[in-house]
């Protein structure tokens, strides 16, 4: 399990973050010099070929945000929209290749007060139309994912309009997770594994019984077969998720996608969020030692080719017997 992950991941950062780095330096001019002077102060403490591959940002704070300033919440959802436009902006700009900003919860669309998750519909439709060109301007595709058909038509047909009107966009890529709940897509995974084993026991008229006895239950479901049933399937997993308002949890956002990712948790309030802050986390992410479960280069023992370095319950018994 652990060498699947770990060669997963190498296959993409060299796929992605090498090659298509190299590539997209041929294809497009930089707009490093699109940061502000605050922005490239940071920038340039950073390895440019050691920019996350994917950054993940649960997005939160909006109504503490109003709350200290005595303000109605919706402002503090209005001036959050402000926010993700900011951050787009710079992550175009250093030429990040994935975004995705927990946008809507399943959960927000199930336990808020119906006026705020009117409000919030009405705000990501004017989110929506009022930036395409902008995304378009920054090179900016959009995508989602989560239970989209729960949210009201009007909502989808934006949605799908925004999307088709960037689709020719090679640049970031934008995902809003959009009445999205982890648990809720990995339960969707599996209903679609199913479905498919289901529909191709039926094509080859023996039962699912019958195809499961014959090829093995371990081959045909197992974890490749589940990511490739995730909504996330078409993307490479988060390198970085960034947490704001300063909560210490994950809220059911992207869980199966995150097992190796590191995690930056920020005090700042989402409304305060900005470029430069999605560049400070990246500068922390890049002082960190990724090991994948395996064994980091700062480690006093590297075990490969040591076989004298591998414990057994004897020696550790007669190690211990000596103190």
């Amino acid at each position: 399990m652990l060498t699947r992950a770990v060669a997963r991941h190498d296959l993409l950062h060299s796929v992605n973050s090498g090659h298509k780095v190299e590539l997209n330096a041929k294809k497009r001019p930089s707009r490093l010099g699109e940061l502000s002077d605050e922005e490239r102060v940071i920038y340039a403490q950073l390895d440019p070929v050691r920019i996350p591959e994917h950054v993940a940002i649960i997005m939160d704070g909006n109504g503490r945000w109003a709350g200290k300033r005595a303000l109605k919440r919706f402002l503090g959802h209005q001036q959050g929209a402000e926010s993700v436009q900011y951050v787009v902006e710079t992550a175009s700009r250093i030429d990040l290749p994935w975004l995705t900003l927990y946008a809507f919860s399943l959960e927000n669309n199930l336990r808020r007060p119906k006026a705020e998750v009117s409000f919030l519909m009405k705000l990501l439709k004017s989110y929506l139309v009022g930036n395409v060109k902008r995304m378009n301007d920054n090179n900016v595709r959009m995508a989602y994912i989560g239970r989209t058909e729960g949210l009201p038509a009007e909502i989808q047909e934006t949605m799908q309009w925004a999307s088709e009107e960037t689709a020719k966009n090679t640049g970031t890529t934008l995902t809003l997770a959009l009445n999205y709940g982890s648990r809720s897509e990995i339960v969707d995974s599996a209903r679609r594994l199913v479905t498919s084993l289901i529909d191709e026991a039926h094509q080859r008229g023996i039962s699912l019984e019958d195809l499961l006895q014959v090829e093995g239950v371990d081959a045909r479901i197992d974890e490749a077969q589940i990511t490739a049933n995730l909504y996330t399937a078409h993307m490479p997993d988060p390198d970085l998720v960034i947490r704001t308002s300063g909560e210490q949890r994950i809220s059911n956002f992207l869980l199966w996608q995150i097992a190796y990712a590191e995690i930056f948790v920020t005090d700042r309030l989402w409304p305060d969020f900005r470029g430069i802050h999605l560049l400070e986390a990246i500068h922390n992410f890049q002082q960190r030692e990724r090991r994948f479960g395996g064994l980091g280069e700062g480690t006093d023992e590297l075990l490969e080719g040591k076989e004298d370095a591998l414990e057994t319950p004897e020696s550790i018994a007669a190690e211990l017997a000596k103190h």
